[in-house]
């Protein structure tokens, strides 16, 4: 008999966790979730770490689900090998910055205003076409009320990043869920990923960055599937 682990959520840039709608629903019940809502302050990965560490489950097992921007907050937990962990997912996502030619605009983030014109196309790029239009308006909403010093920060947390080493301590099973039209992290970052943890199981689904929200389906069938898999014995 067994026991099947929770679902921890940690949630992309935005932070709130409230794009996991679609994708909770695609779950249909079939595992629990512990869905994150990080501080709305402009943290960096290590305190941000530190806030997810304090919110994991206590007594069960857990499967950590780190969406695109918690990436490196997923596999910084699960170096640690914490209580309970039996499994890491890493969705849409990267152990360093995935764009390194980005790598200069650190510092102007610091300074310079995120132009709303900018932000709207490149959200536009990560949602791919088939979004519907409510998705949009939903995503469109969450990223409106984040504060402009909280998503500079995170930005330049990304550019910044670096958890191969982390990576490399990590024990549990880790699966990888590729989106097939990933406009914002190239397939280089998953190769990364594999190249340090040869055994990850790479999975490849149809869809975009914003994978759990527009092909939620065949996103938490595969997880469930992993989860299910990675069941401690009972």
């Amino acid at each position: 008999m067994t026991h099947r682990p929770a679902l921890v959520m940690l949630p992309g840039m935005d932070g709130t966790g409230d794009l996991f709608d679609t994708f909770l629903a695609a779950l249909r019940g079939r595992l629990d979730t512990v869905v994150l809502h990080y501080p709305q302050e402009p943290l960096d990965y290590a305190a941000l770490s530190s806030f997810a560490r304090a919110a994991l489950p206590v007594g069960q097992p857990f499967v950590l689900v780190a969406e695109s921007f918690s990436g490196p907050i997923g596999i910084s937990l699960a170096a640690e090998h914490p209580p309970g962990l039996c499994g890491l997912v890493l969705c849409s996502t990267f152990v360093r910055n995935p764009r390194p030619s980005l790598s200069v605009l650190a510092r102007w983030l610091q300074v310079t205003p995120l132009s709303p014109p900018l932000l709207r196309m490149g959200l536009a790029a990560m949602l791919g076409s088939k979004a519907d239009a409510v998705l949009r308006a939903q995503v469109d909403q969450v990223v409106r009320n984040i504060p402009p010093a909280v998503l500079r920060a995170r930005l330049r947390a990304v550019l910044e990043v670096d958890v191969s080493r982390e990576l490399a301590t990590v024990d549990t099973p880790i699966q990888y869920i590729q989106a097939s039209r990933d406009a914002a992290v190239p397939r280089s970052a998953a190769e990364f990923i594999r190249k340090i943890k040869p055994g990850v199981q790479m999975v490849r689904v149809e869809g975009p960055h914003f994978l759990l929200q527009v092909s939620p389906d065949a996103a938490a069938d595969e997880i469930v599937r992993f989860a299910t898999s990675v069941s401690p014995a009972r």
